[in-house]
């Protein structure tokens, strides 16, 4: 890597892979190289090009649009201290995120900067009300080279995909600023295992090829396979999502087949590390012993021609080696989300073999620093887009006595998820309005906390427009549906059965309804079905009851087949107008909303 400094002042263990030397350390790896790794002349006398040469690839995932820096627990990452003790360091923001790669790319004449998917989707208001033009704006500002999509890419369905990566006005709204036109992506957009139904090709290109000075690196990018469960259904009509191993393997072979035998894998798919720490050893005790998840059994299946994988999705940090299927090691990572970290690898170019040294590969994570300066040109660019949001974002809500957190909160049951459950309950109850008994919210559809300390001039408590559409980016339509009792059992055991067994999903329950949840079973049994109570009464099997939910769930996703079987549907206003109805009716500034209790759901571990 180059001798400039990252202006952050502290990183992650970087992760080299000595493994495959038969090198029993780090240190005999640095021992047995060149006194000069940079050059790697290999005898070469002077004026002769060096055999091989340093590759430097940047990476990040899972932006969702956060270009001002993300706020309360979303705004920061965990990071190991040296005496063992855990520091929370704020991080993030596009102006820094942009500081830190253009100074990481100094002194290195061959660098390249990919990402692993949701680039947008779920966005705060700044990005999320322009349909996230502002971000593509930020992503070509950043010089980002490629990445791949990621579910997020399809909420608003394949064809608002392919205008961002083209161009041209928003189809219903059109253009924003009065004489300019949306000009797309610079960069392209990966979607090698997403096809059309009916032409069965990609619906964007399946892989594309980095080049410079005859170094050639191929980039293939998928997102997961279980997309279609994860997304409304509108947004992936008429595709077809394909197993991510299959896919990277069939486009790898097509990539050396054409001479191109350096590639990187960019998988919008993750996995759980054993620490939250983004500076923790993921390779201890062995290799890869500091990962599980989905991506582990991807990593352990992609053909060795792939020599590293950027991935995401579950918005966690790590560097890992797992081994690929010839049992050699290679390099796993992810940068957590929202531009809070970025990965810097050092990928190891043979001119010779066309090939990634795989032995040389040097990997590690880095916080992107709030102490460094400002990118002005990323300011410029929030300032433009924050005058046209302006008359929308700073319009005040409601008012809260304290942090209510969502995103932030660690436990299955939380207090902000209460709070929307019991607006979505409220403000449907009305036989009217469709007579609705309980409420459910998924809990990946709350994007971050209501933080108590103002995020800008409208005074601590104060909940403006702005902040509650970052906690509810989707405006998914509210239905309310008739379900039996035997179906809301089911749907409570699907929680942390089926899909959803290996990481379970917990339902934002409206109040008066209640249960135990013992960790200690497996599967369905987790939900003990003789403590569920709605106001007090044990629910009937054979009884119907009016439930409210948002459009996801009611499609069935997050793997809630039996929310999927609802009738009778009635469909309501936004889950975000009801949150914000919720907010002014029941809270101002004399007296604030205090955070819900969390008493719900009884949990043993």
């Amino acid at each position: 890597m180059s001798a400039t400094p990252h202006p952050q002042k502290n990183r992650a263990p970087r992760r080299v892979l000595a493994a495959a030397a038969g090198l029993a350390t780090v240190g005999a790896l640095v021992a047995a190289m060149p006194a000069d790794a940079h050059d790697r002349g290999h005898g070469h006398g002077p004026g002769h090009p060096s055999r091989t040469v340093d590759v430097q690839l940047l990476s990040f995932n899972d932006l969702h649009g956060n270009l001002e820096p993300p706020a309360g627990s979303a705004g920061t990452v965990s990071e190991t201290q040296a005496d063992g003790t855990v520091k929370s360091v704020p991080a993030g923001g596009v102006e820094y995120l942009a500081t830190s790669l253009r100074t990481a790319r100094k002194g290195n004449p061959y660098s390249v900067t990919a990402a692993g998917g949701d680039m947008v989707g779920a966005s705060p208001l700044l990005s999320g009300l322009f349909h996230d033009e502002p971000t593509i704006e930020a992503l070509n500002g950043l010089d980002l080279d490629v990445t791949a999509v990621g579910n997020h890419e399809f909420d608003e369905g394949a064809t608002e995909l392919a205008r961002l990566q083209n161009g041209g006005c928003h189809p219903v709204e059109g253009c924003y600023e009065k004489g300019k036109k949306f000009k797309g992506a610079d960069f392209p957009y990966l979607a090698a295992n997403v096809t059309d139904e009916k032409t069965g090709k990609p619906v964007l290109k399946p892989y594309t090829v980095w080049e410079k000075n005859g170094v050639k690196i191929g980039f293939i990018g998928v997102t997961l396979e279980g997309t279609p469960n994860i997304v409304t259904a509108n947004g992936v009509k008429g595709l077809k999502f394909h197993d991510e191993i299959e896919t990277v393997n069939k486009y790898a072979k097509e990539l050396d087949r054409q001479g191109v035998k350096s590639i990187v894998a960019l998988i919008h798919e993750g996995g759980a590390p054993a620490s939250s720490s983004y500076n923790y050893d993921c390779d201890s005790p062995g290799a890869g012993d500091g990962i599980s998840g989905p991506i582990t059994d991807i990593a352990k299946g992609i053909t060795p021609r792939v020599d590293a994988l950027v991935t995401g999705h579950t918005h966690q940090a790590y560097v890992c080696t797992v081994p690929d299927p010839s049992g050699k090691p290679r390099m796993v990572t992810s940068a957590s989300s929202f531009g809070k970290l970025y990965t810097d690898t050092t990928l190891t170019y043979d001119r010779r073999t066309k090939d990634i040294v795989r032995t040389s590969v040097e990997s590690a994570n880095h916080v992107v620093s709030r102490d460094q300066a400002k990118a002005t040109d990323m300011t410029a660019l929030i300032a433009r887009w924050n005058t046209l949001a302006a008359p929308v974002a700073g319009r005040p809500q409601g008012f809260i006595s304290a942090d209510i957190n969502g995103r932030g909160s660690t436990s299955p049951e939380k207090p902000l998820g209460n709070l929307i459950a019991d607006a979505q309950l409220e403000g449907l109850a009305p036989e009217d309005k469709g007579g609705a008994v309980v409420a459910f919210m998924n809990p990946g559809g709350i994007r971050s906390d209501l933080v108590y300390a103002a995020s800008g001039s409208e005074g601590d408590g104060v909940v403006t427009y702005g902040e509650a559409f970052t906690v509810q980016p989707f405006t998914n339509m509210m239905n309310v549906v008739d379900l039996t009792g035997a179906q809301l059992v089911a749907a409570l055991q699907q929680q942390v059965s089926g899909s959803n067994q290996a990481s379970p999903k917990i339902l934002q329950v409206s109040k008066g309804l209640t249960y135990t949840l013992d960790m200690t079973k497996s599967g369905a049994e987790r939900v003990v079905a003789d403590t569920i109570r709605l106001n007090g009464e044990a629910i009937d099997p054979a009884k119907t009851y009016r439930v409210a939910m948002n459009e996801f769930l009611a499609g069935g996703g997050d793997g809630f087949a039996a929310l999927g079987a609802g009738t009778n549907k009635l469909v309501g206003p936004s889950d975000l107008d009801l949150f914000n109805t919720y907010l002014a009716a029941h809270s101002t500034a004399a007296a604030p909303l205090d955070p819900p209790a969390t008493d719900r759901i009884t949990v043993v571990q």
